[in-house]
């Protein structure tokens, strides 16, 4: 009789010790991989969806609508358009991933309508602390709310049209 007792103080453990093997299981052991990116046509005025990154930059900002998208490696993939204030215009075709923090360049846009593929643009930190980075307001306002990544390229289409929060 004495040893019911010791093994009912055992099952607690024993339970314990079989839910941290169903947690492995569970968790994700593979290394993040990138999904080739594909680039997209080049943008269309039509298509241009403004957001707001600072009132410290009389630039305007942009996203293609029809560009974005949400790889199954959990990138966010959308091409940008920055208008300044002095009439010229930058183009290029860029990822966040939200899970790190961290945004690359893929490439650049040319005035007629093509591409050049950015060279040794790996996955950098995006700037937090900076007012005028357009990466950190599409990170923190429409593609990554509270760190999570949208689910689709819908639902950052339609945080684009609401504005920021």
């Amino acid at each position: 009789m004495r040893l019911l007792p010791a093994l009912l103080l055992c099952l607690p453990l024993a339970a314990h010790a079989a839910w941290i093997d169903i947690e492995h299981d569970f968790s994700d052991d593979k290394p993040w991989s990138e999904v080739a990116a594909k680039l997209p046509p080049y943008p269309k005025d039509a298509n241009l969806l403004p957001f707001n990154v600072s009132s410290a930059t009389s630039n305007r900002f942009f996203v293609d609508a029809d560009s974005i998208s949400v790889g199954a490696d959990q990138v966010v993939r959308y091409t940008v358009v920055v208008k300044a204030a002095g009439g010229a215009t930058n183009v290029s075709y860029e990822g966040i991933r939200c899970e790190t923090g961290e945004r690359r360049l893929y490439a650049y846009g040319h005035p007629d309508g093509t591409w050049s593929k950015a060279r040794n643009a790996g996955w950098e930190p995006i700037r937090m602390r900076s007012l005028l980075s357009y990466r950190k307001a599409l990170y923190e306002d429409h593609f990554c709310p509270g760190g999570i990544t949208v689910r689709d390229a819908k639902q950052a289409v339609n945080s684009l049209r609401r504005g920021a929060r």
